[in-house]
């Protein structure tokens, strides 16, 4: 049996992955991330996947800091030297004595990962690619301190970032790594938060966005399901009443903090799934949660920008008879009647609000018209909530009634409150311009 129909599906979903990625590829250039993982990240089987990713990356022109945490491999010293240390709000107490398995464990992660970056191999995913990685003491640091009676040490807090020395190897096109670690300004080193370093250089840098891989696929809600989007304020009541003794926890108060800092979009992702940092970037849903204070997906008034997304949404439609088909110098003309649901930057669904002229029957009505949703997006509410925004724009426009003449979606609209009318219940002007060749169903609804 042949493979090549196969085959060639293969390469169709491939070309037509490649062209959609084509606007992130253009988007991102040029822009700031700061990508944070643990120890357990580098641990992990897939981490040379992700540093082959991390090699793709810079390789289209993105600015990247690399933060990394040391957790397992400072116990693993610890553990070698017979030490313990203990922990206090999921903060390590650093002894003069325990810094030294701090200061190994950091330092080889660092290593390893300037290795697999120096990578060329032939046949491998890094052939080709010259990458100059970088670090040094680009962060300063304060002790942490006593508090409630507890002497942390030699673990300390950021306290200032060098963005000069960052931003000038950034623009030499280095990759730039940071550890745990941070130094005083009488040459103390210092004990840090991987996720402390991550949100004070991404909040320093002015970040355009800050990834946080861990272990899994995102921010799930108690139904297991994973939450696509999320924005502070609903991080913020996740995390009320819960101490922040686990991996996720850190990574969403570390998402919160850098979005309320300027940090436009923080995303989570995992280190455990192939290609999850690539489908996060270059694809229109993502692999993980997403963090913002800018609405990834809303409903607003159309704008010209927009006809071009609109047509490709109403043109399979049109063709089938359930829309009226409208020219692009039409839908130019009555852009001010049309709303859009923007998804980052596509236009997924779009509907009308056309006021009707007024007559003793109905003397302020309108007609919704062109309600069309995605085909990819019709599992969720969109149309719902496209009808509802424009009865509640109608509403502010004093309309009291609306009507809807469909050929195909009647069940939806009653089931959305719309009532059955007939073509002499319109409006005069509306009624002379009924088709009656189309013979659309008439329904209308008060508001």
């Amino acid at each position: 049996m042949s493979n090549l129909p196969f085959q060639d599906t293969m390469s169709e979903q491939y070309v037509h992955w490649f062209r959609n990625s084509a606007p992130y590829i253009n988007t991102h250039r040029g822009k700031t991330f700061v990508l944070l993982f643990g120890g357990e990240a580098v641990n992990h089987d897939n981490f040379h996947n992700i540093v082959h990713d991390i090699a793709l990356l810079h390789s289209l022109g993105i600015r990247l800091v690399l933060v990394h945490g040391a957790r397992p491999q400072i116990d693993e010293n610890l553990a070698e030297y017979g030490l313990t240390t203990e922990f206090h709000n999921d903060l390590r107490v650093t002894s003069r004595e325990s810094l030294r398995c701090v200061m190994d464990a950091v330092g080889s992660i660092r290593l390893e990962i300037e290795a697999l970056l120096s990578m060329g191999l032939a046949n491998s995913p890094m052939f080709g690619a010259k990458i100059d990685a970088v670090s040094g003491n680009f962060i300063t640091a304060r002790p942490y301190g006593v508090r409630d009676g507890i002497d942390y040490g030699l673990t300390g807090e950021v306290r200032s970032v060098d963005i000069e020395a960052i931003n000038k190897n950034l623009e030499n096109h280095h990759i730039v790594i940071l550890g745990p670690t941070g130094y005083s300004t009488t040459g103390e080193v210092f004990n840090l938060l991987a996720e402390d370093v991550a949100v004070s250089a991404a909040i320093a840098l002015k970040a355009d966005k800050l990834i946080c891989l861990g272990e899994r696929d995102g921010i799930q809600a108690q139904d297991d399901r994973l939450l696509r989007e999320m924005i502070p304020n609903e991080v913020d009541q996740y995390l009320r009443g819960k101490k922040l003794d686990n991996e996720l926890l850190r990574y969403m108060h570390a998402a919160s903090e850098a979005c309320r800092g300027g940090v436009n979009r923080v995303h989570i992702i995992s280190y455990v799934r192939d290609g999850a940092l690539l489908q996060e970037l270059f694809t229109r849903d993502g692999s993980g949660t997403l963090i913002t204070h800018d609405p990834y997906e809303e409903i607003r008034e159309a704008e010209i920008e927009d006809i071009g997304g609109m047509i490709e949404l109403l043109r399979p439609l049109e063709e089938e008879g359930i829309l009226v088909r409208r020219s692009r110098e039409r839908l130019e003309n009555e852009i001010n009647h049309f709303v859009v649901i923007e998804r980052d930057g596509m236009v997924v669904g779009c509907a009308a609000l056309y006021p009707l002229p007024a007559d003793e029957k109905n003397p302020a009505s309108g007609e919704i018209a062109c309600v069309a949703v995605h085909p990819n997006y019709r599992k969720g509410d969109r149309g719902s909530e496209l009808l509802e925004f424009l009865e509640k724009r109608a509403a502010g426009k004093g309309l009291r009634k609306l009507f809807v003449l469909t050929t195909r979606t009647a069940l939806w609209f009653i089931e959305h409150g719309f009532t059955a009318a007939s073509v002499d219940d319109l409006p005069t002007e509306r009624k002379e311009l009924y088709n009656f060749q189309r013979n659309s169903q008439v329904f209308s609804k008060t508001l």
